[in-house]
């Protein structure tokens, strides 16, 4: 080291050269920390949306909620999905199959149907009913609508009312009235059964209702059971008789069973069959080799001969009339 300090002034600049290589070393690392820092964050932040060139499309984009895109599609494939199926006509399936789900789900948590109870039938079976009703093996009593289930049964002509309770966790018990079978009717060639009030049951098939009287025409379904009882006031009349026939939608004919036609009056049906009656008592009308009686007009009787009957009584009164004598002219 000479006088001047030379070499005490190079040890302080190397010494300061290598602290200011240091310093800018930290520096470094520091900045590539901080670039890789802000590239990571950069990363996890969301894009920012394009701005739409549409001033509309920017506006939807300002005040519609994010996401709304995945909404819309979702919606659009559930109703592209619901059309098919009601397009395809598996409507019906597609309820039914929900049905089953949820009613499984019921009947796993202890709501099966263990017991049904149906009081007052009496033509109907016991499934019939339930198959009515629409009750079946899967069917769960938690989600069993009673107030269906008892409109359904209500739709069949042959039950006049009915009631449904449900008793949880697994009891189903049903209360129905019946119609009663009251007579055949005929219609344009075809034969029902139906009940007093005009209800048709159902057609004309077993035999168990072979003796049912037979009603005939138009409005005859409606107006046979007042008919039918003022027709029993007069067994002698009802025993022998086929069928009544509603004519014209205002009177009755009778057609007995020997082929016999009783038209009767409009009104005064009863002193009209009260004739009858006497008549057949006393002169054996309903048994005469005879087609029809006329009791339309209520001063007279007519009476029409058959075709036998007819000749016969030709015949006899030929043999009545006087022979001429020779000479006369």
């Amino acid at each position: 080291m000479d006088g001047g300090g030379r070499l005490a002034w190079s040890l302080r600049l190397r010494r300061f050269a290598s602290d200011l290589v240091a310093a800018s070393i930290g520096v470094g690392i520091l900045t590539r920390e901080w670039l890789e820092r802000r590239r990571a964050a950069q990363k996890l932040r969301p894009a920012p949306r394009p701005v739409p060139s549409n001033r509309y499309l920017a506006l939807l984009e300002k005040y519609l909620p994010r996401r709304i895109g995945v909404v819309a599609t979702v919606l659009i494939l559930v109703g592209s999905v619901g059309l098919g199926v009601v397009k395809g006509g598996h409507l019906e399936d597609f309820i039914e199959a929900a049905s089953d789900a949820r009613n499984a789900v019921a009947n796993t948590a202890g709501f099966r149907i263990t017991a049904v109870a149906v009081a007052g039938r009496k033509q109907l079976t016991h499934d019939e009913v339930l198959a009515i009703g629409g009750v079946n093996g899967r069917s769960s009593l938690l989600f069993l609508d009673a107030v269906a289930v008892r409109e359904k049964l209500k739709a069949n002509p042959w039950i006049a009312e009915a009631n449904v309770l449900k008793l949880y966790p697994g009891e189903l018990r049903i209360d129905i009235t019946e119609r009663t079978a009251f007579a055949r009717w005929q219609i344009n060639g075809r034969i029902s059964v139906i009940a007093d009030d005009g209800a048709v049951l159902e057609p004309y098939v077993a035999r168990r209702f072979a003796t049912l009287p037979l009603l005939v025409g138009k409005g005859a379904d409606t107006h046979g059971r007042d008919f039918i009882a003022l027709l029993a006031k007069y067994p002698q009349v009802k025993s022998v008789t086929r069928a009544a026939i509603y004519v014209g939608e205002r009177r009755w004919n009778l057609r007995l069973t020997n082929g016999l036609d009783i038209r009767l009056p409009e009104n005064d049906i009863g002193n009209a069959l009260a004739s009858l009656t006497k008549y057949d008592a006393e002169d054996k009308l309903l048994s005469r080799d005879i087609v029809a009686v006329d009791m339309r007009l209520p001063d007279r009787l007519t009476v029409r001969l058959s075709e036998d009957a007819a000749k016969a009584r030709e015949e006899l009164f030929k043999d009545k009339k006087p022979k001429k004598k020779a000479g006369d002219a």
